[in-house]
């Protein structure tokens, strides 16, 4: 059976320190799609962060890049298998250089965000796997 993947594609200022950032939360890099101007940063089989320069990002859109320090671009949602998982992830990337942000905890729903060092907001939630109707 196909499995769709889905490929976020982010400006960054500095690959390289991007590179490094991301291996530091645990996360691989895929050379065979990695170059000077971009990381391939594997977070699971279906999701891969393209971590791309500025100016190689800008050969795919004509649109005003946003600088994710100032403006939201988008919010990235990443699932957590416990709190700990969410609370271990968000204290790496701080501890990596990233910027701690909001905690959410509802009980059946526990989250964490921070900021990576280009800005943009990456939310890590856990969901109480008995309070989903499967």
């Amino acid at each position: 059976m196909y499995q769709q993947m889905i490929f976020v594609n982010l400006a960054v200022n500095d690959v390289a320190a991007s590179r490094k950032f991301f291996t530091e939360l645990g996360y691989s890099i895929n050379e065979q799609f990695s170059t000077e101007d971009c990381a391939c940063v594997t977070i699971s089989d279906t999701i891969v962060a393209m971590m791309l320069s500025t100016s190689h990002y800008q050969q795919f859109t004509t649109k005003e890049i946003a600088d994710a320090t100032k403006t939201s671009e988008a919010l990235l949602g990443l699932s957590a298998e416990s709190r700990t998982a969410v609370d271990e992830l968000v204290d790496k990337a701080v501890a990596a250089g990233g910027t701690a942000g909001k905690v959410q905890d509802y009980g059946f729903m526990y989250g964490r965000a921070f900021d990576d060092l280009d800005g943009h907001t990456w939310e890590i939630i856990w969901m109480d796997p008995s309070q989903v109707e499967g």
